[in-house]
């Protein structure tokens, strides 16, 4: 299709993958089949339950042959997504809720795996934490696979992608995701629903292929065979451009594959400006298999090891052994890389083993983090003799998250000193101290961090919540989204007032949000003075290109004029301005 026979569409999303794509749009039309509803006779309970194990084994068999083929190209951290789905249909608050309804209520097993399906998906709206809180989908993925096999239908067709196509869909599972990156077809992504931690955004960042996810109704905007231009860091997406935008992006995407190809040069080598101010860039992650990929991208360490994912899917929490033998895992995997373990970070109502909770009002401000763990000391207990037991093996340090004054900190590591004392008298070989920080995610935390510095042994910014609480914002509701502005004059005083108040008490001070690895940011967090930013592995090299070829001065000049604007959007504008600027001299 010509790029003039239409007007030109602009949509936009939430930049999942950076780097920019030119492509036809590929519709992956992957509707949720229609589900039929029936009551059923006495007599047809008994095989309904066999047409539901059937089901069941089969959608395991199919989702194991995924994994092994997506583990041989892919790496196991995408294989250890499809491995989680394969537990969930033994799980038993799954299998065991749809026979009580087959049996109880006589309905169909389509019927009753939909109903169970969507009571298990409610579960997840309550968790602050947007990764754990996108895992929603993978509820939704499991049932339709069993719904799919239950009535004959095909699952797992193989798509035959166009070259360089831009795959637009409303969703996709882990496995369309995986199997079509693979494939070398794909130019980007685009989908309607998804955030930064969505399967398709992890797939994509993984493989450097340009996504926005998000994206509204752009799969029914969208028509196939559109040609498609994206932004994969801005989030935004043209439909039938225009000659002129289209040359604009392909002269983009020639300036990003020359920088790409350039920060890769540089991944082995340290973090340091013109003008030799060091920082040192870490790694995020879940899972111990995405190490791996950490290292391969340059990665100095892991910024911040969530420990949640054990605590999901499960009818009761982790033991102190299972946890030590994760955590040990990590550490020697890193040798004497620094690792930053989080310590739980979940909603009240989120952690196994408990009954029935009301659900929470406003659960980003409610009873979790280090408020669920000091209210529920023996399950913070556990969790802290096995990282207690774990320090031997590496070079260990835990931060607290969502502290909020002193006592809450005084309070947590009173709790970890009672547990090092108990297994000292016990004989269990402990590690020598480490160090104990907190994630400074609060306003409160902000404002009195010169306070907090004095007995915490570094700082690790949470830029997420930071920024939502202090813009009084759910940037996960549309209505509000855009005032969700890192470049905010509040939020950038909130970050030179912890940066002064950990340089004053002479302990490090980090950057574990999202904000650390975004290049458009990586010139404020240097003239900021921060030592060490987290992030995901893909980001690494271009975050490090950047600080290499730039003076620690001449940014503080830039920080220092965007200081003086007064608006968000003035702000925003002109460090963009300046970055592009910044950005095309080095490339």
């Amino acid at each position: 299709m010509s790029s003039q026979a239409t007007p030109t569409l602009n949509l936009k999303g939430i930049g999942a993958s950076p780097g920019v794509a030119v492509g036809h749009a590929y519709i992956l039309d992957r509707k949720r089949v229609r589900t039929p509803k029936l009551r059923l006779a006495e007599a047809e309970v008994d095989p309904e339950r066999m047409r539901m194990k059937t089901a069941l084994d089969l959608s395991d068999r199919q989702l194991s042959d995924l994994k092994d083929q997506i583990s041989k190209t892919e790496g196991p951290e995408h294989a250890l997504i499809l491995e989680a789905h394969r537990l969930m249909l033994h799980d038993p608050m799954f299998v065991d809720e749809v026979n009580r309804l087959i049996v109880e209520d006589r309905i169909n097993a389509e019927w009753a795996v939909r109903r169970v399906a969507r009571k298990l998906k409610h579960l997840f709206d309550n968790i602050p934490d947007e990764y754990f809180r996108e895992r929603r989908s993978d509820v939704e993925y499991v049932a339709d696979r069993v719904v799919r096999n239950l009535m004959g239908q095909v699952v797992d067709e193989e798509v035959v992608l166009p070259d360089h196509a831009v795959v637009v869909s409303h969703d996709l599972s882990p496995a369309d995701a995986a199997l079509m990156a693979r494939s070398g077809r794909v130019a980007g992504f685009v989908t309607d629903l998804g955030g930064q931690t969505s399967h398709t955004a992890i797939v994509a960042r993984a493989r450097s292929t340009p996504a926005v996810v998000g994206a509204g109704r752009a799969s029914e905007q969208i028509s196939p065979g559109d040609l498609v231009a994206l932004d994969g860091t801005r989030g935004l997406i043209l439909v039938n451009p225009t000659e002129d935008q289209l040359a604009l992006f392909h002269e983009t995407m020639r300036r990003h594959q020359e920088f790409e190809a350039k920060a890769l040069e540089a991944k082995d080598l340290p973090a340091q400006s013109t003008d030799g101010f060091r920082i040192r860039l870490v790694g995020n992650i879940e899972f111990p298999e995405e190490i791996q990929s950490l290292l391969a991208h340059g990665a100095e360490g892991i910024g911040l090891y969530r420990t949640e994912f054990m605590f999901l899917d499960r009818k009761s929490p982790p033991g102190e052994e299972e946890q030590y033998r994760a955590y040990r895992q990590v550490l020697e995997a890193m040798g004497n890389r620094p690792v930053t373990i989080r310590t739980l970070d979940l909603g009240g109502d989120k952690v196994p083993g408990k009954g029935k909770h009301e659900k929470e009002p406003n659960p980003a401000m409610g009873l979790r983090a280090i408020r669920y763990c000091l209210a529920n000391r023996e399950l913070f207990r556990v969790q802290l003799r096995a990282l207690l037991r774990a320090s031997v093996h590496g070079n260990m340090r835990m931060m607290f998250p969502l502290i909020c004054g002193m006592s809450e900190l005084r309070e947590a590591r009173s709790e970890l000193e009672a547990c090092r004392t108990e297994l000292g008298r016990a004989g269990v070989p402990l590690g020598k101290r480490f160090q104990v920080g907190i994630m400074v995610e609060t306003p409160s935390a902000a404002l009195i961090a010169d306070r907090l510095a004095q007995e915490a042994d570094f700082f690790s910014v949470g830029t997420n919540d930071l920024i939502q609480y202090s813009l009084a914002i759910d940037r996960q509701n549309r209505d509000v989204a855009y005032l969700y502005k890192p470049l905010h004059l509040s939020v950038l005083r909130s970050l030179k007032n912890i940066v002064t108040a950990a340089k004053e008490a002479g302990i490090p001070v980090a950057m574990c949000g999202e904000m650390a690895g975004d290049p458009v940011y990586a010139l404020v967090l240097l003239a900021l003075g921060f030592d060490e930013l987290s992030m995901t592995a893909g980001q690494i090299p271009t975050v490090k290109s950047i600080i290499r070829q730039s003076s620690r001065e001449d940014a503080q000049r830039m920080l220092d004029a965007a200081m003086d604007l007064t608006t968000a959007e003035e702000i925003e504008r002109y460090i963009r301005t300046e970055m592009d600027r910044r950005l095309s001299d080095l490339a």
